[in-house]
């Protein structure tokens, strides 16, 4: 797995009502990205346009999350989850995430993402979880 680096302990929040958008082809491969996405992450769309979309993964979230999220949506279903990401700058921002198979005339052409805000109950939740991993890989 990617381990984005350098990281830093400096959150990023965004606006209740806000919507991170980002498609990408079948391989992860960003092909689109909102306002709010490039706003947040601190990276600029020519950033972000072409380059796996693990750029923005954070090395705190297990790798178990991930694998999960693509069995998912590789299997044409929808998936959803709560999500540590990083900023450019080594930053981070949390999303409650929902993942979905773009399908256009019946074939499957990737994978849109749409973000929310978490609730403070979430972010604790999943945090809690992140930590229980760490155990569990040491």
């Amino acid at each position: 797995m990617k381990n984005n680096q350098p990281v830093n302990n400096n959150q990023k929040t965004f606006k209740e009502g806000s919507n991170l958008v980002s498609t990408t082809d079948l391989n992860g491969v960003i092909e689109y990205v909102n306002k709010d996405f490039i706003e947040i992450s601190g990276f600029s769309s020519e950033e972000l346009i072409g380059q796996n979309h693990h750029i923005v993964r954070h090395p705190d979230m297990p790798e178990v999350a991930f694998l999960d999220l693509w069995s998912t949506v590789k299997s044409g279903k929808e998936w959803r989850g709560i999500v540590k990401n990083r900023c450019k700058d080594g930053g981070y921002y949390w999303v409650d995430a929902f993942v979905m198979p773009i399908i256009k005339d019946g074939v499957k052409v990737g994978y849109q993402s749409i973000r929310s805000k978490p609730s403070a109950k979430q972010i604790k939740k999943q945090s809690c979880f992140i930590v229980k991993c760490d155990e569990i890989r040491v």
